[in-house]
């Protein structure tokens, strides 16, 4: 069964009191039907029956210290590595959502020597990673400060309004990353309307992403304030981005997806257009534009049926009233 997060096991809840049926449930956290029955008949209150996130997150959490301890890199362990590289996920990302969902796993090195037998013995497990197997420096170099982002701002010191989603101007940035990681669509969305600014650039070079962020974003100047990205590389001109926008940039915590969620579940609907495995080469303008156009006209449950572009209307309509009255 798959491991839910704190974040799913709130939507869940949330969608249950509505009167949702666990197939509805399902697909709006992507996950099979069975896992939402299972969810609710192993982690509700015994007691009274009812449903609650942080008491099912408890739940969990103990199952799991008082699973039996695995030794070594065992066959179940090498499943749960296989699955994730396959996902193109880094030995540094699996060991981080195992600790994150509390799962045994070895270390980060012992993923890549196993990573390293499997290519020796005719495997392609190191296609899965970004550098496709090249290993350019010695890992666990305590010195090497290659990758980390200078003057990066932590999420912790983000307004506490942000958190709140009440108001427009607060946003999200990540790169939906094409076949072979050759090239990338940039997404933005705002955390209040779900608003989605997208534009395909051809390299994941932080000039480049700085360059195409600005762009897209100086339209909306007079009303944005913070924006937030993971830790990826590509964000390291952010002092560039924050400077030309006049906004306050902040980095989400390694392996705290869930810190920009709604833009983790934006790009998920973004490959319904753009699958992982698709060629973004082929991708033309007209895609893109077509894309933005049904994602921001779609509408969503959680604005009781609005769309992005109707909520948008109704800050605009908002903020010109109060002009007015002024």
């Amino acid at each position: 069964m798959p491991q839910l997060t704190l974040d799913q096991r709130y939507e869940i809840w949330n969608l249950k009191i509505q009167g949702c049926n666990n197939k509805f449930v399902a697909q709006q956290i992507g996950v099979h039907p069975t896992t939402i029955k299972r969810e609710l008949a192993r982690n509700s209150d015994k007691r009274n029956g009812v449903y609650k996130p942080k008491l099912a997150q408890q739940k969990t959490v103990q199952r799991h210290k008082n699973k039996t301890k695995h030794i070594g890199f065992t066959n179940q362990i090498k499943e749960f590595v296989i699955k994730w590289l396959k996902e193109d996920y880094s030995p540094e990302q699996i060991v981080g959502i195992a600790k994150k969902i509390t799962v045994t796993c070895v270390s980060v090195e012992r993923i890549y020597q196993f990573i390293w037998l499997d290519k020796k013995q005719g495997g392609n497990l190191y296609k899965h990673l970004r550098t496709l197997g090249k290993r350019y420096q010695k890992r666990g170099n305590t010195k090497n400060r290659r990758g980390q982002i200078p003057d990066r701002v932590a999420i912790e010191k983000r307004p506490s309004i942000v958190e709140k989603k009440e108001r427009f101007g607060d946003l999200e940035i990540d790169l939906v990353i094409g076949k072979a990681h050759k090239g990338a669509l940039l997404t933005i969305n705002d955390r209040a309307t779900g608003l989605l600014k997208m534009a395909y650039i051809k390299s994941k070079e932080a000039k480049e992403v700085a360059k195409k962020t600005i762009e897209l974003l100086e339209p909306w100047i007079p009303f944005i304030h913070t924006i937030t990205s993971d830790n990826g590389k590509e964000f390291t001109n952010h002092k560039q981005i924050a400077q030309a926008l006049n906004i306050d940039f902040y980095f989400a915590k390694p392996y705290h997806s869930w810190q920009r969620g709604a833009n983790e579940n934006l790009n998920g609907l973004v490959r319904q257009y753009f699958p992982k495995k698709h060629n973004f080469d082929l991708i033309t303008k007209q895609q893109v534009e077509l894309a933005i156009y049904k994602l921001n006209n779609r509408p969503r449950k959680r604005y009781d049926f609005f769309s992005p572009n109707q909520m948008f209307n109704q800050f605009i309509e908002r903020k010109s009233k109060v002009a007015f009255i002024s």
